[in-house]
């Protein structure tokens, strides 16, 4: 009986998700709600990060943000200007290394 209220323990522990594995990074950036979402940083330019975002709750799609050259390229290939204040200037000073 101890063995099977045990295991089920164990069973039950596994449907409630962990307060240490955060789904995503939220700041508070220019009066907005930036939410890191998703990002992976590249193994060969560690300048760039593709990562999806959401600003004040509106996700938008896997972007890839380039910290050197300050420009962030859609999907469809467009490259955007990462202007002052964009969302994208968190991503890049967020990681930045000192």
């Amino acid at each position: 009986m101890k063995y099977f209220v045990l295991v089920l323990l164990l069973i039950l522990s596994n449907f409630f998700p962990s307060p240490a594995y955060a789904s995503s990074i939220c700041r508070n950036y220019d009066g907005h709600q930036v939410c890191i979402l998703s990002i992976n940083r590249s193994a060969k330019n560690y300048w760039e990060y593709r990562a999806i975002i959401s600003v004040d709750g509106v996700k938008r799609p896997l972007e890839v943000y380039d910290c050197r050259q300050k420009i962030r390229i859609q999907q469809d290939g467009t490259v955007l200007p990462l202007k002052n204040k964009d969302p994208g200037q968190l991503i890049c000073t967020f990681f930045k290394k000192n």
